[in-house]
């Protein structure tokens, strides 16, 4: 049975959903989108993400077409539409269809599309054993040049530092920021324990805030263990006690070696994994 998009205004098969071929969205990647989890048929944190969304749209000059109110619902019905009780929604909108050109006033008609799916981004033993990843040598855009905070629809920069570790033979990559300092890795955020104290990379730094990065911080200090935010280089990843990512898709992961380093004992730590079964708790009982 075909999947069912919602675009604009209304539920349409997947084979329906169409943009113009001069949508400045796939033209010049020029619009901005959000990835939400549902669990148990409610959303995590909808509202942060709509938060969110509608900041990135504010900083590029892009006005949404429809209400916060509008595309929650949209989100809930596509999600229904398609009887996902556990699933993965991309919400996109494109700046809408113009001339050739940088000129976003010459475009008309902002896409709204919310696309509803399973997804499983990284196999389950990763989950228990950790990942491996490598520091790409592509650096994260500077925040003079671009606020990584603007989750845009141009994700060239991540996409090659994803490629870096994929030839690498690693599923995921950390990227450094225009200073050699940790930034974040290509679709996630960067935790690592140091002396029983969680650091995670300052939003300065050159990141997304992820909100399952925030989620993670709320639970550590709900827990009782010490968490701030750092300005990271890899030697303080190399050298510490533990270390994992987070992000939306992947959820809480440890990574246990970094450029051919073991990560503590090479196997994911009591702090790492307390996290990821108080991350799995909360998504499970938390309203959206």
């Amino acid at each position: 049975m075909p999947r069912l998009i919602f675009m604009n205004d209304r539920l349409v098969p997947e084979d329906e959903a169409r943009v113009s071929v001069f949508d400045h969205g796939l033209l010049y990647g020029d619009g901005v989108f959000e990835g939400l989890r549902s669990y148990s048929g409610k959303v995590f944190r909808l509202a942060a993400h709509l938060d969110r969304l509608w900041e990135s749209a504010q900083a590029i000059r892009l006005e949404i077409p429809i209400s916060k109110e509008a595309m929650s619902k949209a989100v809930v019905d596509t999600l229904a539409a398609n009887n996902l009780v556990d699933g993965y929604v991309r919400l996109v909108v494109t700046r809408g269809a113009g001339g050739l050109g940088l000129d976003p006033g010459r475009t008309s008609n902002p896409q709204v599309i919310v696309i509803a799916d399973t997804i499983s981004l990284y196999p389950a033993e990763f989950y228990e054993k950790g990942l491996r990843i490598v520091t790409a040598a592509t650096q994260r855009i500077s925040p003079a040049a671009l606020s990584p905070r603007i989750k845009s629809l141009n994700y060239l920069n991540n996409i090659m530092a994803k490629v870096e570790g994929l030839q690498a033979g690693c599923v995921e990559a950390l990227m450094l920021n225009h200073k050699g300092e940790v930034a974040e890795c290509t679709g996630d955020n960067v935790f690592c324990v140091r002396s029983g104290t969680l650091l995670t990379p300052p939003t300065d730094a050159g990141i997304l805030e992820g909100i399952t990065r925030n989620a993670v911080l709320e639970l550590a200090h709900a827990a009782g263990i010490p968490a701030r935010e750092a300005v990271l280089t890899r030697h303080d990843l190399y050298t510490a006690c533990e270390c994992f990512l987070t992000g939306t898709a992947a959820e809480v992961i440890p990574v246990v070696e970094i450029d051919g380093r073991r990560i503590g004992n090479g196997a994911p730590g009591p702090i790492t994994r307390s996290l990821k079964d108080a991350f799995h708790k909360l998504v499970r009982s938390e309203q959206a």
